[in-house]
């Protein structure tokens, strides 16, 4: 599963897949902004099948948090 996230991240803000680790927070390490941070989760709730409300959104700061998130919220 981190492979699928980090395809999409890596599409989404255009850095290279060997780049992100799953330590990675989004805004420090990966340069995101909070719009790249909100496209990016609309992709995800797409591809997985699941809506990630706001709150858990707030929660999530690196790349390991989203993929527990999922891996806890989806049914792959």
């Amino acid at each position: 599963m981190f492979e699928e996230i980090r395809a999409c991240i890596s599409s989404q803000l255009n850095i290279d897949e060997e780049e992100i680790k799953i330590e990675s927070s989004f805004m420090n390490d990966l340069g995101a902004d909070s719009l790249d941070i909100v496209e990016l989760i609309m992709e995800l709730e797409e591809k997985y099948d699941i809506e990630i409300p706001d709150e858990d959104v707030e929660k999530i700061a690196t790349v390991g948090d989203i993929v527990e998130y999922i891996k806890a919220h989806s049914e792959e």
